[in-house]
Order: structure tokens, then C-alpha cells, then sequence
């Protein structure tokens, strides 16, 4: 596979984790900086709203909600689940406060992460292979030839593909984990702070 090729194929999605990552480290820092680190607390509440409106793309997609564009709902997804992310990122900080939250926290960035397989990895590895058999096939290799050639990448893409399966169950545990930390807070916050 030509490496130049594939770094710009998975360019969107460095930049997109990284900027996640990045965020969040900035807008710690600033809010730690000018003594507005209360507004951690709530942005959890913010995010996991924004995460939660954004699974109206699962409720389109299995046809519960049958207005809009499928397509439009994806987007949203993506963008509502980056946002409410980085709003969960920032309220969890850098700290190390307790273990059932960082499991969540934890959970909720390897959800990102296979959803950004989903959407930016697999699309490009795919549109390659696609590519390089094409060029194989214009070389005049015969179908047998070009599958030789071309077996490990496939293998690569054939894996990728069932990402969903992996995007899933992580994403349950994402829920449960944070269902639990919210639950622990509600039980545990002394509300006069």
C-alpha cells in the first residue's frame, strides 16, 4: 500500500481525535487558570445530553424515527457525540478522582475512536483497495492475479468492516459505565457545595 497515500487517508482522523484530546487539554487549563473550574461539574450533564440526543441516528436508522435524511442524522451523530464528548472530557479534567468515572471516560474515547474507524479508516482503506484494483486490472492482470496481489489489504478491509461489532458492545459499556457514575453521584453529591 503506498504510505503517502495512506497517511492522508487517515489524516481526518488524527485530526479529529487530536483535536478532541487537544480541546480538552486547553480548555482545562483555562478553566483552571481563571478559577472556573465549577464549570467541569456541569459540563458533564451538557455532554452526556448532547451524546444521548445524538443516538437519534440508531433510533433513524432502525426506522423508529421516520423524518429526515439518514445521512443528516449521521452527521449529527458525529458532531453531537464529538461535542458532548469533549464537554464529558472536560469535566472529568486531568484528575484522577475515581475509578468508576474514568471507566466511563475511558469507554466513551474507545467509542469515538470506532466510530471514527467507522467513518474515516474504513470509507478510505476501502476506496483504495478499490483503486489499486482497478489499476491492477488496467495493468491486464486476470482476476486470480489481482486477488493475489491484493489479499493482505483485503484482509485489512475485511476486518475493518465489521467495526460495528466492536463500535457496539463498546458503546453499551460506555452507557452502563456512565449510567453508574451518574447514579454514584446522585447518591454521593452533597448538594450545598
Amino acid at each position: 500500500m503506498n504510505h503517502s497515500l495512506f497517511r492522508k487517508d487517515i489524516r481526518p482522523f488524527v485530526l479529529w481525535l487530536s483535536s478532541l484530546l487537544l480541546l480538552t487539554l486547553a480548555i482545562d487549563y483555562l478553566l483552571h487558570q481563571n478559577q472556573l473550574k465549577w464549570i467541569e461539574r456541569y459540563s458533564g450533564i451538557l455532554g452526556t445530553f448532547l451524546i444521548v440526543i445524538s443516538f437519534a441516528y440508531s433510533l433513524r436508522k432502525k426506522k423508529i424515527i421516520t423524518f429526515g435524511k439518514p445521512k443528516v442524522f449521521l452527521m449529527m451523530h458525529e458532531y453531537l457525540a464529538w461535542t458532548g464528548s469533549l464537554m464529558v472530557l472536560v469535566h472529568g479534567g486531568i484528575h484522577f478522582n475515581g475509578i468508576l468515572a474514568w471507566a466511563a471516560a475511558l469507554a466513551m474515547l474507545v467509542a469515538v475512536i470506532s466510530g471514527q474507524v467507522g467513518k474515516h479508516l474504513l470509507k478510505k482503506s476501502t476506496d483504495t483497495l478499490n483503486a489499486k484494483k482497478g489499476d491492477l486490472a488496467r495493468e491486464g492482470l486476470s482476476n486470480e492475479e489481482i486477488d493475489k496481489k491484493i489479499f493482505w489489504d483485503s484482509l485489512a478491509v475485511k476486518t475493518m468492516q465489521k467495526w460495528r461489532t466492536v463500535h457496539k458492545p463498546i458503546t453499551i459499556v460506555f452507557g452502563i459505565t456512565a449510567d453508574l457514575h451518574i447514579f454514584n453521584i446522585f447518591m454521593f453529591w452533597r448538594w450545598s457545595r
